[in-house]
């Protein structure tokens, strides 16, 4: 029997005996959190609610001394022990334990295993663009609860872009003021309090996730010229440009009023004007101040409107910023072009899995400083793209639609010759949002790809379950749990779902 596990486990042994039924006099013990949320997750699979009393016992414990976020769980039919190196540990292991829940006839069992687990990469990220179009607190909360559940560690916002400036700042209230109204195709905007971004912040750390605010620098600011005009330059009308925005359809932006269509790259700040830097001092360092995680990325994509030259003295000065305030750097890869940028500054790859134009070279260059990449190629775990060329949702510019199996058939160590497993911080999958709009459109744009992107990042380079093969069962047998817990998710033919 193939247990629907995902991320896959560094090793997994099924001894063969009876396996453990789950009954409403069930009792869960330990650790009071996490018996909480195990108790959730066996009602959302099964129904029953665990309400303990003298039937079998779960046993959940925190017992220091392993690898960060490792855990072990031992299940027999008698009772079950999930032990975690630490409170992420235990997180993981309960979650794992949710996904062996199987139906056997009219019963839910456990089945008989033994479970060692520990992470490959430290960092594991989904990013979700609330610039294009505006999602609220509860929805990203939704993404939160997802994605946690299948592992990843960090929250990357995108939470600033042409279209609309997404969180309020004291220091620079004009922003929220001036230029959050508006989205992509004319819908409204909206922003984050800071309150609401406080219970962001908190509402991740209760699941073991970080949260990375971005704000996009210096192109992708053409909401900035809403409210501080004098620190932008005029939209570029190059061809370049102009193709790129007859190519995603809208018409050219305007200086002073609200864009609100796809195309991207012709947007500046002023490279040249110091009150640029005193404006990037007083959102980076306010934006640090609310986030307890050691990250705040900085873009740095697609500066179409940027000379070579500016841009790199812009993102020279920007890194040097964010480190003097006791933060880490990140930035897209094209950062790695600009040879002063402070050297803790992380690179984010998101060219392709083969790459192309050099971005690759790029990339290399966070390594070369030791400060390392997040993998995150657009063919493989852009969760936007199309699922197939019928899809209503998402885009296909990242060689067109991407299926499971393209989502599932990359290895992060073999995408940038030369860069192995200890030159990357971790993998991250992205979701734009310019055809997105509601916590229902990321269900079915994310999963079942998210789940690849997972095991990317999660489990071991190799092994018996690491293939497709293996995995496209393992993703089908969640598909109940997932319906359980309310995710709307595409149900790809690719995937041989179970039934119950």
């Amino acid at each position: 029997m193939t247990l629907a596990l995902v991320p896959a486990p560094v090793s997994c042994s099924e001894s063969g005996g009876p396996g453990f039924r789950l009954q409403e006099d069930t009792r869960i013990v330990g650790d009071v959190d996490a018996a909480a949320r195990l108790t959730a997750l066996i009602a959302a699979r099964t129904g029953v609610t665990p309400c303990g009393g003298e039937g079998l016992l779960i046993d959940l414990r925190i017992q220091p001394g392993g690898a960060p976020e490792s855990y072990r769980i031992v299940a027999d039919a008698a009772s079950i022990v999930i032990t975690g190196a630490d409170a992420a540990g235990l997180f993981y292991g309960v979650h794992t334990l949710g996904q062996l829940v199987t139906a056997e006839g009219g019963h839910y069992v456990i089945p008989a295993v033994r479970i060692e687990d520990e992470p490959r990469f430290g960092y594991r990220g989904v990013m979700l663009d609330v610039a294009r179009h505006f999602l609220p607190v509860e929805t990203v909360m939704g993404y939160i609860d997802r994605a946690a559940a299948l592992k990843f560690n960090a929250l990357h916002l995108h939470l600033t872009d042409d279209q609309g400036w997404r969180i309020h700042l004291d220091s620079r209230p004009k922003l929220t003021e001036l230029a959050s109204a508006s989205a992509v195709g004319g819908d409204a905007g909206g922003f984050f309090s800071k309150a609401d971004y406080r219970a962001i912040v908190d509402y991740a750390a209760s699941r073991h996730m970080i949260v990375v605010p971005e704000v996009d620098l210096p192109g992708h600011t053409h909401a900035v010229g809403l409210a501080y005009p004098d620190i932008v330059e005029a939209p570029v009308s190059s061809p370049e440009v102009l193709a790129i925005v007859e190519s995603h359809g809208g018409a050219a932006p305007t200086a002073g009023e609200p864009y609100t269509g796809m195309a991207v790259g012709f947007s500046s700040l002023r490279i040249h004007d110091e009150a640029t830097y005193d404006f990037v001092a007083d959102v980076v360092g306010e934006l640090a101040a609310m986030t307890p995680g050691p990250y705040v990325h900085i873009g740095g994509d697609e500066a179409l409107g940027t000379s070579p030259e500016d841009f790199a003295l812009f993102m020279q000065r920007v890194t040097q910023i964010v480190a003097d305030i006791g933060k880490t750097p990140i930035t897209w890869h094209e950062a790695g072009a600009a040879p002063g940028i402070d050297p803790s500054t992380v690179g984010q790859y998101w060219g392709f899995v083969v790459p192309l134009y050099g971005m690759d070279e790029n990339a290399r260059r966070f390594v070369r400083n030791d400060a390392g990449l997040i993998l995150s190629p657009a063919d493989a775990v852009y969760l936007d793209m199309k699922h197939a060329d019928d899809s209503p949702l998402g885009l296909t510019w990242a060689n067109g639609p991407t299926s499971v199996e393209r989502a599932y058939s990359w290895d992060p160590a073999g995408v940038i010759e030369g860069v192995t497993d200890e030159d990357i911080l971790g993998v991250e999958a992205p979701l734009w949002t310019e055809t997105i709009r509601t916590l229902a459109d990321i269900d079915l744009m994310a999963f079942p790809r998210i789940a690849a992107a997972a095991e990317a990042a999660w489990s071991p380079a190799e092994g018996e379950l690491r293939s497709w093969e293996s995995f496209r069962v393992r993703v089908g047998g969640l598909g109940p749990l997932w319906s359980g817990l309310g995710i709307g998710f595409h149900a790809s033919d690719e995937i041989p779902w179970a039934a119950r």
